[in-house]
């Protein structure tokens, strides 16, 4: 019946065989809950069958439970957008799971550049996701869960919620050293951090959603949350580092399945509500009308890239060149993730000044991404005499340039 009643009430039908409604269902304590992500039968099923044409407003009653079967950043934050934008929460707060395929989520008023390694993240296929909220920079996996408090503004209240969180831990582990701290982090053993915060607050409705660190991959995490890039200068907010730990590394038990199931038992009591896990398909437009162009939203340049608060680049760089090492300086102006001022500044023996006028001035008011600089340097080149020399020059400086965006 657990499986059933949950699917039936996303209508998503309830055709479930024995083995799958027994494979949906594990104990914890003496209560039964469902655990979406090993229903293999239910997410074909939530793929291929519709919903009422209500959709999500009106199967919401009361406090609800609810779980994204999608781990792709970009669709799970549009349904954070869509709840936010679209739901009456009066009496029906909503606690939302989510979990990501590697990928680096900033805050609203970041600047990437600052905050992570964009040249390692395109190498390894790493998503770049801006959110609506504030806060810092944070690095999602299959091992961190997110998770959403929906409430009312008056009702918003981030230490309740991280209170509440603490106690989930205590249940199942009581020995566990989890405190809240004043910056709204969870710290374990009073210096590793294994949750961090953000919000928005909107004119009736609020979020505070937050990370748990079960099993991430650290290496990545480190890795790809330093940025290589020197010499940028901006207002734009900045994440402070901090010590992290798996809470897996504390005790191997407290696996992503057992923390959500915990949390949501302690969430069903706080609010006096069902402890079921409901699932949800983010792209479902008869459950969410209008979702998906949140979502590719969410994908463009011009929201990634392009709300970036203005900076600016002062930097130099040597190049090795018939054994001598010659200094290039470099200052940029990005407004709005494009080039606004450029000066690139070489030997006049080395580079004709003229040519370098021409960099300069055809940069202005292109993106400031590699694959524009790319696209515009060959471009100039075939205006160019076939001067290979001249061609291998222009080459090394440009790809020098590319190293700092």
């Amino acid at each position: 019946m657990v499986a059933r009643k949950a699917c039936r009430v996303l209508g998503i039908g309830s055709a479930f065989s024995s083995s799958s409604h027994r494979e949906a269902v594990r104990k914890t304590g003496s209560s039964s809950m469902l655990i979406p992500f090993s229903m293999k039968n239910c997410f074909q099923l939530l793929y291929n069958r519709q919903v009422p044409a209500a959709g999500f407003k009106k199967t919401v009653k009361n406090g609800f439970i609810i779980h994204s079967i999608s781990n792709d950043v970009y669709q799970n934050l549009a349904v954070e957008d869509w709840i936010h934008d679209h739901m009456n929460l009066e009496d029906k707060p909503i606690l939302f799971f989510w979990r990501n395929s590697p990928s680096v989520v900033i805050g609203r008023h970041q600047n990437p550049w600052q905050e992570c390694n964009l040249n390692l993240m395109r190498e390894e296929g790493i998503k770049l996701a801006r959110r609506r909220s504030g806060g810092g920079a944070v690095y999602h996996d299959m091992g961190n869960i997110n998770l959403t408090f929906f409430t009312t503004k008056k009702k918003y209240d981030r230490m309740e919620n991280l209170k509440l969180i603490v106690r989930a831990l205590n249940a199942i582990h009581p020995q566990l050293d989890v405190q809240a701290t004043k910056r709204f982090d969870l710290l374990l053993d009073g210096q590793f951090k294994i949750s961090g915060t953000a919000s928005k607050i909107g004119r009736t409705t609020a979020y505070h959603h937050c990370t748990l660190l079960c099993s991430t991959d650290g290496t990545f995490l480190s890795s790809l949350l330093k940025s290589p890039y020197q010499g940028i200068r901006s207002n734009a907010t900045a994440s402070i580092p901090s010590l992290v730990k798996n809470l897996l590394e504390k005790d191997p038990t407290l696996t992503c399945e057992v923390l959500m199931n915990a949390v949501a038992t302690e969430y069903a009591a706080y609010h006096q509500t069902d402890n079921h896990i409901h699932l949800i398909n983010p792209t479902d437009e008869t459950l969410f009308p209008g979702i998906n162009s949140k979502a590719e939203e969410l994908q463009t340049w011009e929201w990634i890239y392009g709300k970036t608060p203005k900076f600016s680049i002062n930097t130099s760089f040597n190049v090795l060149y018939e054994q001598s090492h010659l200094n290039i300086k470099v200052f940029i102006d990005i407004k709005n993730g494009k080039i606004e001022i450029c000066n690139i500044e070489a030997p006049d023996h080395w580079l004709p000044l003229e040519i370098l006028d021409k960099l300069n001035s055809s940069l202005v008011g292109s993106k400031f991404c590699p694959t524009e600089t790319t696209m515009l340097t060959n471009i100039l080149l075939r205006t160019c005499p076939q001067d290979h020399k001249l061609h291998s020059k222009w080459n090394i400086l440009c790809e020098k340039i590319k190293g700092i965006m």
